[in-house]
């Protein structure tokens, strides 16, 4: 009999190609099958046909019947107590948010990976997969927020910084001109929650400087929730000095140090 390891395959690569297709981990016996963008590929051994049916129904109903490319073998594998049962509860119509994603089961090892687009969803689902199984399973969470979004907020930052008056945290027309920018470019990531990262120079003490970055990092999120972004979804840090991204021995490196990071949360 093999080991619990080759269990619950079934589900290695079930949602490799929900946006493009991906690798699976290959049955003996069945020829290697490239499943085309947005299907689902579901692979790997399963003791009996009931078992492999119940997967691939439960699979069809959340993607639809023409989605689901089938790559489950039958074979002499042991499975945990009512191992069917939670894999229905694993496959839901969450996971239809993930994209380019892998969710494994492996015996009582459930490992899920992916991009989604905000936080709230990631949260979401790991909740749900935490909650549908019982404490002898391990939840391995690897979904991770949209790389895209990031990108909208450092293309539209492009580089630049937000000024403030010096040495205060009150911010000059320049930078109020860029935070209505930034502004816009977070509305339209709705429900996103996003740190606001406020950084200094090395000039003066540290411990200056770490509270005026906190306190313009604070006045930025302020003029977000004042133009009609929730409040709820940022969050200001100060890191004062301690992450340059230039030299500190020159003007133009320490004008590049001051600045306002803008970050999709995780």
């Amino acid at each position: 009999m093999r080991s619990n390891k080759t269990i619950a395959n079934a589900l290695l690569a079930a949602l490799c190609a929900l946006s493009a297709a991906g690798a699976s981990a290959q049955n003996p016996g069945l020829a290697p099958v490239a499943p085309e963008p947005g299907q689902v590929l579901a692979s790997g051994t399963v003791p009996d046909e009931g078992s492999k049916a119940a997967v691939l129904t439960k699979l069809r109903e959340v993607y639809g019947a023409d989605k689901v490319v089938d790559q489950i073998a039958i074979g002499p594998v042991a499975m945990p107590a009512n191992w069917n049962g939670y894999v229905q509860k694993l496959i839901t119509a969450d996971l239809k948010q993930i994209s380019r994603g892998q969710l494994k089961i492996d015996g009582s090892n459930v490992s899920l990976r992916g991009e989604v687009a905000n936080e709230s969803v990631r949260q979401r689902i790991a909740s749900t997969v935490a909650t549908s199984l019982n404490p002898t399973y391990t939840v391995n969470n690897g979904l991770r927020v949209s790389a895209a979004d990031q990108s909208i907020l450092d293309t539209t930052l492009a580089n630049r910084t937000v000024e403030f008056e010096s040495g205060k945290a009150t911010l000059t027309p320049a930078g109020k001109a860029i935070l209505d920018e930034m502004l816009a470019a977070l509305l339209k990531l709705k429900g996103r929650k996003v740190e606001i990262i406020g950084h200094t120079d090395s000039a003066g003490l540290r411990a200056t400087n770490l509270g005026l970055s906190q306190a313009r990092a604070e006045t930025v999120k302020t003029y977000f929730a004042s133009h009609g972004l929730n409040g709820d979804l940022l969050t200001a840090s100060g890191q004062g000095p301690d992450r340059p991204i230039a030299s500190n021995d020159s003007a133009d490196g320490r004008a590049r140090n001051r600045r306002i990071e803008f970050r999709m949360a995780q």
